[in-house]
């Protein structure tokens, strides 16, 4: 060996040796996970995130923590979730307005294709259309019938959603009624037709089955194509003279655009999984949640084409949000 070869392996092993360490990266997950859910407490949203947030703790041996972030139909937490550190410990619990917002809002703030990752589908679940016990109708057409002969109005879970857009395909389209919109965010519409604040409500069914099965308020109509199983008494819509109407609720999980796929990836293997566990299989159907394990794949091209679905009909009903 030559003295300048012996003179470069010295100072190249000096180098090696001089280097600083550089820590192995943790796997993830190595630290408390939270998911921020777009609407209040006691909203479909939260409480598929908290019915799935024990399980994914059990799952991960991380806390999982649900955090609530209302506000601007659910935009609020969407921009906080966009802006967040890109590395799957801050996700966005959200529903199909996710899909509606942008093209409800004058400015949503996101794109819903370009800043946010889907992971993983949680839940589907048909809206219902109910009213206060004191509402002389009970069934479709005699809600119909009260609603020509008075003024009338009914609460739904926000701006965009499919249980107001899927209301006003009912009364205003289809059966010709002029029906008043009032938004609420969506625990607070089923508290309105529980204290009689409104007198019709359509919302997804999670908030209101309870209510449903004590009284509180009384059944017209699933907005599905089937009956559910939580009120199997209670006919479609389709059933009652609208063939193929179909309003339901999804639930979906997102993240930050530039989280690693590597972790979007787990993030979605570790919820499908917990949607398959006994205990939240049994508390999904008791709500009328139907639990929709997809891939990244199916999944993203399911949301371009609510994306288009739901665009189309904002744009041609004309609707704004308030």
């Amino acid at each position: 060996m030559t003295n300048f070869r012996r003179a470069l392996l010295a100072s190249m092993t000096l180098a090696a040796l001089c280097a600083p360490l550089v820590p192995a990266q943790a796997a993830w997950p190595d630290k408390p996970i939270r998911i921020i859910v777009a609407f209040a407490p006691g909203s479909s949203t939260d409480i598929v995130a908290r019915l799935l947030g024990p399980q994914l703790t059990a799952q991960l041996g991380q806390t999982v923590v649900v955090e609530n972030k209302p506000g601007a139909g659910g935009n609020i937490a969407t921009q906080q979730v966009m802006n967040a550190p890109a590395d799957g410990y801050t996700l966005l619990m959200h529903s199909v307005a996710y899909s509606v917002n942008p093209s409800l809002f004058a400015n949503a703030g996101y794109d819903a294709l370009k800043d946010l990752q889907p992971v993983a589908m949680t839940g589907v679940t048909p809206n219902l259309l109910y009213v206060h016990p004191e509402v002389k109708a009970n069934n479709l057409a005699e809600l119909l019938a009260l609603a020509r002969a008075s003024k009338m109005a009914y609460a739904s879970s926000g701006n965009g959603t499919t249980t107001h857009l899927g209301a006003e395909l009912l009364f205003r389209t289809l059966a010709k009624v002029d029906v008043t919109h009032v938004p609420f965010q969506p625990a607070a519409a089923t508290q309105a037709a529980v204290s009689g604040q409104v007198p019709i409500a359509s919302t997804s069914m999670p908030p209101a089955v309870p209510h449903a099965k004590a009284g509180k308020v009384r059944p017209i109509a699933v907005m599905s194509l089937k009956r559910s199983p939580a009120l199997p008494d209670v006919p479609t819509v389709a059933e009652l003279g609208y063939p193929g109407f179909e309003a339901n609720t999804w639930f979906a999980v997102f993240a930050p655009t530039k989280v690693p796929p590597e972790v979007l990836e787990r993030l979605n293997a570790e919820i499908n999984k917990a949607l398959g566990a006994d205990t939240v299989k049994e508390r999904f159907a008791a709500l009328s949640l139907d639990g929709q394990p997809l891939d990244r794949a199916t999944l993203r091209r399911y949301l371009e084409a609510e994306v288009a679905k739901w665009g189309k009909v904002v744009k041609d009903n004309g609707l704004k949000a308030d």
